[in-house]
């Protein structure tokens, strides 16, 4: 759950739709919505997501 929170912390502050930020970061747009709904994602999924919300926060809002 703690990725969750993250994940929703980071589409408060920028303003990203979460079918967005889930096709953005892995490929997937539900990834967020099945999140919500129970969805664990595995460790390497885990490290793409964090990946992709550094990366994003270093290049500044697109």
């Amino acid at each position: 759950m703690h990725l969750l929170r993250t994940i929703e912390r980071f589409l408060k502050e920028t303003g990203m739709p979460a079918t967005r930020f889930g096709r953005e970061a892995v490929r997937d747009p539900r990834l967020v919505l099945d999140m919500r709904n129970g969805r664990e994602p595995g460790e390497r999924m885990k490290n793409r997501v964090e990946h992709f919300m550094n990366k994003y926060q270093s290049e500044g809002a697109r």
